[in-house]
């Protein structure tokens, strides 16, 4: 019984190793000189925490899953003379967990805007010597007394059947708040805590989400991240208490709402929910308009651009009126209200008699005519796409709002920019920037609020995800539709940085290209999963298969990892090591080509006469399917697919043999420029003819 020496890069053919690469120990791209540990990029990977009863190793919710669940009522009012939210809100925590709960943790997102407890602002650097005024509202906003005033804490404790409440202790840490309960609250039981509060709306918000515009028919207000929000306790954090810095977004629970909004007679407001009384805040006309408008895909207005901030566009009376609304498996709420809001809608089915989803956009005359063409349909777009690939959107409506907010996003509510010129002009350019930042928006519907990562941590959990799926949203609006994001040769530059950040980075610790970082490079790197990898057929069955196990639960980079893994059919470790734990880059090169008598080598020409021995380096430090275009004398060429897995014995070089009857006068490696190989000047071999000797 012979015994086989194990050489890097060799072939076994009947029992012989044949030696095809360097005749040394194994080739790892990233180790040190005689490694004495396996540091294989194909190993498993170290990072994933132990499938356990919550969740399993095929990257499902395991047989002991939970979560929590936290339902709010909530009455505010909008005061336009002073811009200040007053509300009061009523919590009921379900504690599924299996611990017993002795407080309860708040996150105050306002107090980004609150200078005596926003660590945003007391830790801002120096600015740097010039400013853009584009740049300045956000680095040196106007000075701001932001932030929650807390004027109550109680808790609701219930004997028999007499309710009463009593203060609560709390404790304001920043952007979150401890609120401790007056009794532990044990596996399987509920608290009621109630809490008043009020802010002033942010003309120019540190954090990006919700702000106030005046435009010429009024203010527009967008409010979100606007009521204190029961932080996520869960199987991997404990409490999540994370600070909220402004870049990492937010993590939530699912629960039920009921939303009393009270704000000026002269005001349209749109909200997160189903309006429960339309008779109260919708004309007549209003009404039998959005009845002609959901049974029809074509938007049809129903606040037109004549009839914005006219008196005929509202009930008749006096005094205010409270919109209210209804919202059951969300993990947040968002709002919108102005009286210049110009109103358009359509409906959008999945098949023909199937329920009806509600399309709704509202922007001020100034946003017209762009927003009027565009914004209902780039809605319906994201609906069919992702509908598609990852499940049939779930909730009732989906609503676009124009304002101070370029893009932002809400469970049923998307926030975004773009607005013509003054004179209503706009270029192409504009368009698809509204086209874009609408798909974006109101796809996070999908990713993060039903698929509802931990955005504190990872950024690219949701925006990467979306930016993906905006991508093939974006191909199927228009073919040739230039997107920013998906194309592995766009993300090249990036790969460049010496200076990245590896995907698997928390949000708020990403210190330069965020952007890149959390939307590009993960968008890239799944188109190239799909398209180069494991195929459309089975990464759609497998991303489908991930995004409606993990609807309305709260996944972390394992299960997506283990979930890609289960229904793609392959170990993906390389990948996911190196494109999201690492920051090395593709490198191929062509660094020779040699050719021998094919009967030389095999006693027959029956293959062809010559073979040729094609050499590929790998220098980049990532592991990469390999693509070849070889290109003969007579001009024909030959496309050569091989998967990553031709570098599991040499991960530093490999060598393709190729048998032909014809002379190879060209080789170059990724040759469509769809592996993101950073050094093109490396790709290509040319030398003219090159004779068998």
């Amino acid at each position: 019984m012979a015994t086989h020496n194990w050489r890097a890069g060799g072939v076994v053919v009947a029992g012989l190793l044949l030696a095809t690469g360097p005749a040394a120990g194994q080739q790892w791209l990233n180790a040190p000189p005689n490694p004495k540990t396996n540091l294989s990029n194909f190993r498993a990977l170290e990072e994933l925490a132990t499938p356990n009863e919550f969740r399993n190793a095929a990257g499902k919710p395991g047989p002991k899953y939970w979560q929590q669940q936290v339902d709010y009522a909530i009455k505010a009012t909008l005061d336009t003379a002073t811009h200040t939210i007053t509300g009061s809100e009523r919590v009921t925590y379900h504690n599924n967990s299996p611990d017993q709960l002795e407080y309860l943790w708040f996150q105050l997102d306002q107090n980004i805007d609150d200078p005596a407890v926003s660590r945003t602002i007391q830790g801002s650097p120096a600015l740097p010597r010039q400013i853009s005024p584009q740049a300045r509202r956000f680095l040196a906003p106007e000075p701001f007394e932001g932030g929650y005033k807390i004027t109550r804490v109680q808790a609701v404790v219930t004997r028999g059947r007499v309710a009463s409440r009593v203060d609560a202790r709390y404790v304001i840490n920043g952007t979150v708040m401890k609120v401790l309960l007056p009794a532990p609250l044990a596996s399987g039981q509920r608290a009621v805590v109630e809490i008043d509060w009020h802010f002033i709306v942010p003309e120019n918000s540190r954090n990006g989400r919700g702000a106030r515009e005046l435009v010429k028919d009024g203010w527009m207000y967008e409010v979100a991240q606007w009521f204190p929000r029961a932080s996520v306790y869960d199987d991997q954090n404990g409490w999540q208490t994370d600070q909220f810095f402004g870049q990492g977004e937010f993590y939530l629970n699912f629960g039920t709402y009921d939303v009393e909004l009270t704000v000026p007679r002269d005001h349209i407001l749109t909200a997160t929910g189903t309006l429960l009384n339309p008779l109260a805040v919708l004309t007549p006309a209003q009404r039998q308009r959005l009845t002609r408008a959901l049974a029809s895909e074509t938007p049809v207005f129903i606040v037109s651009k004549d009839e914005a901030a006219t008196p005929g566009s509202r009930p008749a009376g006096a005094g205010n009126l409270t919109w209210k609304f209804h919202a059951d498996s969300v993990r947040d709420f968002a709002w919108a209200s102005s009286r210049a809001y110009v109103w358009d809608a359509a409906g959008f089915r999945y098949r023909p008699g199937g329920r009806v989803v509600e399309l709704h956009s509202l922007y001020p005359r100034e946003a017209m005519p762009l927003w009027d063409s565009v914004s209902t349909r780039a809605i319906a777009q994201t609906m069919r796409t992702y509908g598609r690939m990852a499940f049939e959107y779930p909730y009732p409506k989906a609503v676009n709002v124009h304002g101070p907010v370029f893009g932002m996003e809400y469970p049923m509510v998307a926030f975004c920019g773009a607005r013509p010129g003054a004179d209503g002009s706009y270029t192409p350019q504009l368009a698809r920037a509204l086209i874009s930042v609408t798909i974006h928006e109101v796809g996070h519907n999908w990713f993060p609020m039903i698929v509802a990562s931990d955005e504190r941590k990872w950024t690219w959990m949701d925006e990467g995800l979306n930016s993906f799926l905006q991508y093939y949203a974006e191909k199927e609006w228009d073919p040739a539709y230039p997107s920013n994001r998906g194309p592995a040769k766009n993300i090249v530059n990036y790969m460049k940085d010496p200076d990245q950040s590896p995907l698997m980075t928390e949000s708020d610790v990403i210190h330069r290209q965020f952007g890149n970082n959390g939307y590009g490079k993960p968008a890239a790197g799944l188109v190239m999963l799909r398209e180069q990898i494991l195929g459309p057929e089975l990464f759609d069955q497998a991303f489908g298969e991930y995004s409606r196990r993990w609807a309305f639960k709260h996944p972390q980079p394992a299960d997506f990892f283990r979930s890609l893994d289960d229904g793609g059919g392959e170990l993906l470790n390389w990948f996911w090591r190196g494109w999201f734990y690492t920051t090395y880059a593709n490198d191929q090169a062509v660094t020779s080509v040699d050719a021998q008598p094919a009967d030389s080598l095999i006693g027959t020409t029956n293959r062809g006469r010559n073979y040729y021995r094609i050499t590929v380096e790998n220098k980049g430090g990532l592991i990469m399917p390999l693509q070849l275009d070889v290109t003969f004398d007579d001009g024909t060429t030959q496309k050569v697919r091989l998967t990553a897995d031709v570098w599991r014995r040499n991960e530093l070089q490999y060598v393709y043999g190729l048998f032909t009857d014809k002379t190879v006068v060209r080789v170059v490696v990724d040759p469509d420029e769809v592996l993101a190989d950073v050094n093109r000047e490396n790709n290509t071999w040319s030398q003219g003819p090159i004779p068998a000797s």
